[in-house]
């Protein structure tokens, strides 16, 4: 049965469905979910919930269904997921397969740059991914 997505008004809600699409690995609903969410409100809507898992379901969902639409929104998602509370701890945590999906998306979206952000941002971005 598909997740029905409705934008999240509080952290409280952005963890029940972060929850339930990880639970049912759902990367479109989870693609559904960062589409309606403005990547500004990321930090605060995660507050200190960062898991490995929640950073890696999002990479695939931002990958999968989202980069093809629209590569500035998957920029300004990773941008300012690095901003969220434990993101340096989830990041350490990360293997080296898992680390290798943050790099793939990363060079997509080199592929696929566009007005909405330079190379060089692009760049500096991954340094804070540790890539």
């Amino acid at each position: 049965e598909k997740l029905h997505i409705s934008e999240p008004s509080n952290a409280y809600d952005f963890g029940q469905i972060i929850n339930a699409v990880n639970t049912n690995k759902d990367k479109a609903a989870c693609a559904d979910l960062l589409t309606i969410t403005d990547p500004k409100k990321l930090p605060v809507l995660l507050s200190n919930k960062l898991e490995g898992e929640i950073l890696l379901i999002f990479v695939q969902s931002l990958e999968y269904y989202v980069l093809g639409k629209d590569p500035g929104l998957v920029y300004q998602h990773l941008f300012y997921l690095s901003k969220a509370e434990r993101f340096k701890v989830v990041l350490a945590l990360l293997s080296k397969n898992e680390k290798e999906q943050v790099q793939q998306l990363f060079h997509l979206l080199a592929e696929n740059q566009n007005h909405q952000y330079s190379l060089e941002d692009l760049e500096s971005l991954k340094k804070v991914y540790e890539l």
